[in-house]
């Protein structure tokens, strides 16, 4: 079975297989991949998907407002976590992501309705035929990152913006070889 060529790992494959690149409605997931990228900033993926649980165990299975509540005892009290990747930047922007998450749904009434106009409600459809043709940014993840550092956002630059747009099935960026491309294309 042909896949794209930077699923390696166990890990890495059933991420590819189940998770990346499916179109996610729900907020509480698109919460969880929001914090998670930006985690991953200067990192590799495999290194955050191998500390997934523990991040889901250190803030609170991701709910936004128990993360947006969080205060700065409980980020010093985070930064001893070595379930997570302990950089005090990384964990402040997932309080103040929780927080403008937040207020993106109150005015929206969900994030994944602000989050999928973008797309105009349904996934590019990407072509490519080898990894080294995947862009790391796009006008549109430009376009994200500066709306939602706008609203006071951090960690989500136009790179991390992509990478969040890829993950959570905004664009389908499985290479045309592979498996993946034809049945998300067709969902």
């Amino acid at each position: 079975m042909d896949r794209c060529g930077w699923a390696q790992s166990a890990l890495m494959i059933a991420y590819h297989d189940l998770e990346w690149g499916v179109p996610l409605h729900d907020d509480s997931l698109l919460f969880e991949f929001l914090i998670l990228e930006g985690a991953q900033a200067g990192l590799s993926w495999s290194t955050i998907l191998n500390r997934r649980e523990g991040y889901r165990q250190a803030f609170d299975q991701f709910d936004p407002a128990l993360v947006a509540s969080y205060t700065p005892e409980k980020v010093d009290a985070l930064l001893l976590d070595s379930r997570i990747i302990r950089n005090r930047r990384k964990i402040e922007a997932a309080v103040q992501n929780a927080r403008i998450f937040l207020q993106i749904q109150a005015e929206q009434g969900s994030f994944f309705t602000f989050l999928w106009q973008f797309v105009d409600g349904k996934p590019l459809q990407n072509r490519w035929r080898s990894l080294a043709e995947l862009p790391a940014q796009t006008p549109l993840s430009q376009k994200l990152s500066q709306e939602l550092r706008g609203r006071g956002m951090n960690f989500v630059g136009p790179t991390i913006c992509y990478a969040y747009m890829q993950a959570v099935g905004l664009v389908n960026d499985h290479l045309l070889s592979c498996f993946r491309h034809a049945e998300l294309a067709n969902s």
